[in-house]
């Protein structure tokens, strides 16, 4: 009963410790009854499968944390109007497995090599499963450590250096720090070491935190000018209006709102992430003669000086002739299709410049390995008002320069705004300001939409660049490059939001670096493995001399 305990107040910790909601502070020790439950389960019980016993628990560990952050994907729905139970289930459950693993491959570390390796192997471990959770087709990095603190900007400054993976790493030090000033204190009952080593966790703690409250106070990084930008959020919803209304009919509805709220000079319109066509999506051959998009542009004739940026749906068709993309599949013979998730940037008299979505939701806009999947699970993947087919992608980011001024936007759509290493790719590629188009309505008011729009905040602060983030229903906001929301709109209204969003062309050490600390993590793992596999290797080897 004892070991349950102790999982659950860790479960309990890690949850109450998520935005929007939480209370960040809790993750400093968040881990440690796990790992005390651990230790006891290894070191004392008369368990006959010790390791099962240590699985189990965790998974219900992880299973009741991603419920409690990530349940509201119960939200969404399936074509026929039901809650999507398989869309909350699947990233839970498979979501929880893996983190379980991770922490069973601790278990088995930590009894092999003693628990100052197996603690070091945990940091390891977690740090490079974190990285690899970023990057592989079934990613999902909502919970990744290093988020929990995205209300808290004034306390993360130093996320323009290290980045949030680095707030990854500075939780997990803190928690095997604690387990083990814990284990001291249970082994000798010493109060030198105990003060010794509470005052260690003290200042790891505070010491960044004040770095932070200094660089908030005293930052003074000067924009190289300023764009006046619309943010347009029209408040459609994705399972009737979007996809049932005439695309004509959204796009004047779309043009009316900018239209009431241009008022004085206006450089950027910002639309939400697939705000056109609605149904159906535009052909990228023949951008230059699609009506929509000719349309925006004789709206901008009206405003000389103005550029439009918005989420479309769009495809490119290809004939057997020609080679074919891995995304692309067969309409009928002799014809293929290869559908985006895209971002255009709509200037008069040019043509249309083009984005296509890199980082893609697993079960919605890619089927996550098809090629092994597919036969197995056939169309049973999640459906959350999407595709179950594979979008394609462009393999690098873009930042769309405006000839008119110095502006030169990122535009990053939705699910992307997680990725930190991945944001600062727009930058290298000339950003100076972030433009997020998203469309968080499929889960309605829930902690998603809030979440994501946190979550922004630490790419404010990674890269040092203002957002301009539109939404289709909610939350568009102007973010300022400390990664406090200057101003923002309600949920759930049709409204448009202006803001002034300074340009800056300074780059961080993080964006220039990236995920330094995960890559270090990965070499120290390996390290880790090669240090275990050298004296399993010796002592067999001294075993087979009779030494």
């Amino acid at each position: 009963m004892k070991y349950v305990l102790l999982t659950l107040i860790s479960a309990m910790l890690l949850s109450i410790s998520w935005p929007t909601y939480g209370v960040p502070f809790f993750i400093f020790f968040a881990l440690v009854p796990l790992l005390m439950m651990e230790h006891g389960v290894s070191k004392f019980s008369d368990y006959k499968r010790k390791s099962w016993v240590v699985f189990g628990l965790s998974y219900a560990c992880f299973v009741i944390w991603n419920v409690v952050t990530t349940g509201w994907l119960y939200g969404a729905k399936n074509p026929d109007g039901s809650h999507s139970l398989l869309a909350v289930l699947f990233p839970v459950l498979v979501n929880s497995l893996l983190y379980s693993l991770v922490f069973q491959c601790y278990h088995w570390y930590k009894n092999a090599q003693g628990t100052y390796w197996g603690l070091a192997f945990l940091v390891a471990i977690w740090m490079s499963f974190e990285k690899f959770h970023l990057g592989w087709e079934f990613t999902w990095p909502w919970l990744n450590l290093g988020n929990v603190f995205s209300e808290y900007p004034k306390l993360i400054q130093w996320y323009d250096t290290l980045g949030a993976t680095g707030g990854s790493f500075w939780i997990l030090l803190i928690n095997v720090l604690i387990f083990y000033t814990v284990r001291i204190w249970q082994a000798g009952r010493k109060r030198k070491d105990l003060i010794k080593n509470t005052s260690i966790v003290a200042v790891l703690i505070i010491i960044p935190m004040i770095i932070s409250v200094m660089q908030y106070n005293n930052f003074n990084e000067k924009p190289i000018g300023s764009v006046n930008v619309l943010m347009l959020q029209p408040d459609l919803d994705p399972y009737a209006e979007k996809y049932s209304q005439d695309s004509l009919v959204i796009e004047n509805d779309l043009l009316d709102l900018a239209e009431k709220n241009s008022t004085g000079k206006i450089d950027y319109y910002i639309a939400p992430e697939t705000a056109l066509p609605g149904r159906g999506s535009i052909s990228e051959r023949g951008f230059e003669k699609s009506v929509i998009l000719n349309n925006l542009k004789t709206f901008l004739s009206k405003h000389p000086g103005s550029v439009f940026a918005t989420g479309i749906s769009s495809h490119k068709f290809y004939t057997s002739g020609e080679n074919l993309p891995k995304e692309a599949y067969q309409l009928n013979p002799g014809l293929w299709v290869e559908s985006f998730n895209s971002a255009v940037q709509v200037i008069p008299n040019k043509n249309i410049e083009v984005y296509h979505k890199g980082k893609l939701v697993p079960g919605v806009e890619i089927f996550p390995y098809m090629s092994y999947l597919k036969p197995l699970l056939g169309d049973a993947m999640l459906n959350l008002g999407g595709t179950v087919a594979s979008l394609g992608t462009d393999k690098e980011r873009v930042a769309f320069a405006n000839p008119f001024n110095k502006g030169k936007i990122a535009p990053i759509i939705c699910y992307e705004s997680i990725y930190g290493e991945f944001t600062g790719d727009y930058v290298k590629k000339g950003a100076n300001f972030l433009g997020i188009m998203t469309n968080d309505s499929w889960w309605g008011v829930s902690e998603g939409h809030k979440q994501l729009l946190s979550y922004a905040k630490l790419r404010a602060i990674e890269t040092r660049r203002e957002i301009a983030r539109a939404a289709n229903s909610g939350i568009s906001a102007h973010i300022d490059a400390k990664g406090e929301i200057v101003e923002d709109t309600f949920y759930g209204d049709k409204t448009a939001l202006f803001a002034k969003i300074n340009l800056y062309d300074q780059m961080t050490f993080y964006t220039r670096a990236g995920d330094l600390l995960s890559r270090f993590s990965i070499f120290a793992l390996g390290f880790l493995l090669f240090y275990f596999l050298i004296k399993r290797f010796q002592a067999k080897t001294k075993k087979n001399k009779g030494v």
